[in-house]
């Protein structure tokens, strides 16, 4: 049948999305759930504010050398299995970290945690995208939406419960944790090993790209003046945990605004290298104003409140930009990125400690306004990859990385033919069914078309399929409708560097072979049909010059 395919809400997924995404709130959580009992911990265990700091360094110093074990791992026993992993450590260590008695000890717990976030926040986009049902665009919303909430909520959470005990929000990550481990455990599906596996050096080589170790060093500068903030700040206000806890989770609500909506914003108007430039250096401004005023409790608890704002703009920003200007793979690139950035995030709070016991509690603020304009002397040096990086996400990519069709099966001979969208979902034999069905009725060739997209959201990055899994998609179709005696070839579409593009280059690929029908599921089944939401639906409808068939569930051609 012919028609337009229904909206379909981000928020109808399966349970096993939901199982995940609940676990990516609380993992998200740990990022400020600390700040509201840092004081109480220092008080209670006799711990210097550096060795407290400690909590922040050993978690972040650890989660950033984990990074680059993520992928090997993961390509090795599935996206599952490493999940499960991750969240089983986090559960552990979350609880020992809660019962230890000394400073010593929940650092070190902390580290542990920090194998466990790795792991977890390295595949939970993956099995997210593999699992969901409500669409390709509402995978990427809903785990965007879990990621800002986490944030938001993180801090209120290490208030309330550290307003009792400080062990209360460590043993609150553990139990909610647990409630996450066995939904995980129980709904999600295993999901399939990739075609090839990761070498353990793969990201350390990547940094040999010239464009990814310069964002990466400037992430690295911004990330030490976002941790000092984070993991010093709440010292020299002096408040008990439940008013730290809402000074945090102001900071966090405007982190989360400011990542979802704020940023796309900015970056649609200024472009990347603009935005970039004019973040770090307000974001320098406000540490200035809090190193200047680092004693006036009600400017510094308002300009923290207010750095929430450039730290979800840069996170997203830079993420995007990071892994555009990569020329390796995606995951890899992102392994390689994190484990620079959370090296610079895990000294910061530890070296700021130490500084204002050598001389004064302003100094580690200078110190991070001054590492921010470093970092943007640094980014000035890569406006080649940051030009590249907007013509790419603008649509206007370059040649050497134009998007390009490979083919598979036989070769296309002239004519004619029906265009089917090859998804790896459920409705790929039916859209083949039907595509081959309309090339019987007149006489014509199916095209199988496969348009291969990475995902890419906050910090976490996810391979929906890798070269083998796209070719093997396309196969499968060929093979599906040759069984129906219809001749058929196959193309895989790579180098899409956005949804808009996707549906855009169907449409020119579709005029190019005198398509008269483009044949594509519907979003609720997920894969390329769930792609044909927001731009790439709109950049489909405006190009084709042939009727769409969308296949819906009652379909019967």
């Amino acid at each position: 049948m012919t028609g337009t395919a229904p909206a379909t809400s981000p928020f109808r997924q399966p349970k096993a999305v939901y199982a995940v995404a609940f676990a990516c709130v609380v993992s998200f959580m740990g990022i400020g759930l600390v700040d509201p009992i840092l004081p109480a911990i220092s008080s209670e265990l006799d711990a210097t504010p550096s060795q407290v700091t400690l909590l922040f360094t050993s978690y972040l110093v650890v989660t950033a050398v984990a990074m680059l074990v993520t992928n090997w791992v993961s390509s090795r026993i599935g996206a599952k299995k490493t999940l499960i992993a991750g969240l089983a450590l986090i559960v552990v260590f979350a609880a020992l970290a809660g019962a230890s008695d000394s400073i010593g000890g929940i650092v070190g717990f902390r580290a542990g945690w920090g194998v466990g976030n790795a792991l977890f926040i390295a595949t939970s986009l993956a099995v997210i995208v593999a699992s969901a049902s409500g669409g390709f665009v509402g995978a990427i919303v809903l785990y965007e939406s879990a990621l800002g909430l986490g944030i938001a909520v993180g801090p209120l959470l290490g208030g309330v419960l550290g307003e009792i005990s400080w062990r209360g929000p460590f043993f609150g990550v553990a139990a909610l944790m647990s409630i996450a481990l066995i939904a995980t455990a129980v709904l999600v599906e295993p999901q399939p090993l990739p075609a090839r596996r990761t070498g353990l050096l793969e990201p350390l080589r990547a940094l040999r790209h010239r464009g990814l170790l310069v964002m990466s060093l400037t992430a690295l500068c911004y990330n030490w003046a976002f941790f000092t903030v984070l993991g010093y700040a709440p010292f020299p206000m002096g408040l008990g945990a439940i008013e730290l806890g809402l000074v945090f989770t102001g900071w966090g609500l405007l982190v989360a605004i400011f990542s979802v909506a704020g940023a796309p914003w900015l970056q649609r108007r200024l472009g990347i290298a603009r935005t970039l430039y004019a973040n770090l250096a307000c974001f320098a401004v406000v540490v200035l104003v809090i190193a200047i005023w680092t004693d006036h409790v009600p400017v510094l608890v308002t300009a923290v409140v207010v750095a929430g704002v450039f730290i979800g703009i840069n996170n997203t920003v830079t993420t995007q930009a990071v892994m555009t200007v990569s020329p390796v793979d995606r995951p890899v690139a992102s392994a390689a990125y994190g484990f620079v950035r959370f090296i610079g995030g895990g000294l910061a709070p530890f070296a700021a400690g130490k500084l204002v016991e050598a001389t004064n509690v302003h100094v580690p603020f200078y110190l991070a306004a001054g590492v921010l304009v470093l970092g943007i002397a640094i980014l000035t040096t890569a406006r080649d990859a940051l030009a590249a990086a907007e013509r790419v996400q603008a649509g206007e990519t370059a040649p050497a990385a134009a998007p390009r069709l490979e083919t598979v099966g036989p070769e296309p001979s002239e004519g004619d033919g029906v265009i089917v969208a090859a998804v790896a979902g459920t409705d790929g034999a039916e859209v083949a069914r039907v595509a081959a069905r309309l090339a019987t009725l007149n006489g014509r060739t199916v095209d199988v078309l496969h348009a291969q997209e990475s995902a890419v959201a906050g910090d976490s990055v996810a391979e929906t399929e890798d070269d083998a899994a796209a070719r093997a998609a396309v196969r499968q179709r060929l093979d599906e409708v040759a069984a129906l005696g219809v001749p058929a070839v196959g193309h895989v579409l790579r180098g899409v560097a956005g949804h808009g593009s996707v549906g855009r280059l169907i449409a020119e690929h579709a005029g190019q072979v005198g398509a008269r029908a483009i044949v594509i599921g519907t979003p609720s089944h997920g894969g390329l049909a769930a792609l044909m939401e927001a731009s790439a639906s709109q950049e489909l409808w405006r190009h084709a010059r042939c009727t769409i068939v969308i296949v819906n569930d009652d379909s019967r051609v």
